[in-house]
């Protein structure tokens, strides 16, 4: 059994106690790649996030594509990732092409942008889209205003904190104003490689499923 099976049986578990089993979503992943993460890009740890959130992408989605962004003060959008290539996906596509800007400064706002260009205007759809969005902390105060923006779009934004940086901004989230809908999720997990896939889809999912309920009650989806 290849480690992308077993990960999508940890996920159908998840799934099926969050009564999400008949649910489908397309699946984005939003990875930072500024200075500080340069370390986590070379050991394989964010190899191993790819793989972890494309098992998601496979029990969400009919395709089982994952569509994959990095960002730094710039941003790129990659070649979805499938179950068919996901081995070395972070060496061949991402580490070995000149082309993608990595390891400076972080921005958030321009690729979310571009999240949100995609899922509502190049692929507008029925189905909600459910984006992860991984930072090492810093995140600009400025994410407000996309967060704002597509809270009356189906798009859900789950942001993960990795490390032991500031999450001030993330962490106020719930807090934030001016919504149609409260359309984002954010949790801190110190160390990625430490916490068990039960664990991490948990948390991925706590949110989701209320935010569907509501945006179905207010017809965003």
């Amino acid at each position: 059994m290849n480690s992308i099976n077993l990960l999508k049986k940890n996920v159908q578990i998840v799934l099926e106690k969050k009564q999400l089993s008949g649910v489908t979503a397309r699946v984005g992943l939003v990875l930072d790649i500024s200075g500080s993460m340069r370390k986590l890009y070379r050991n394989g740890t964010v190899q191993k996030v790819v793989e972890r959130i494309l098992a998601v992408a496979s029990q969400f989605d009919d395709d089982g594509m994952l569509y994959v962004w990095v960002y730094d003060n710039e941003f790129a959008r990659l070649k979805p990732v499938t179950e068919r290539d996901f081995n070395q996906y972070v060496e061949n596509v991402i580490l070995s092409d000149s082309l993608i800007h990595k390891f400076g400064r972080n921005d958030e706002p321009p690729v979310m942008e571009d999240v949100i260009r995609k899922y509502t205007r190049e692929e507008s759809s029925k189905d909600p889209a459910f984006v992860v969005f991984i930072n090492d902390g810093g995140c600009k105060k400025t994410i407000k205003k996309p967060v704002i923006e597509s809270s009356d779009q189906p798009i859900f934004w789950q942001f993960v904190g990795i490390g032991d940086s500031n999450f001030e901004v993330l962490e106020n989230l719930d807090s934030m104003e001016g919504r149609f809908i409260d359309n984002a999720n954010f949790f801190h997990i110190q160390d990625p490689e430490s916490i068990s896939d039960e664990q991490l889809y948990n948390q991925l999912l706590h949110e989701f499923p209320s935010w569907i309920e509501e945006a179905k009650r207010k017809g965003v989806l």
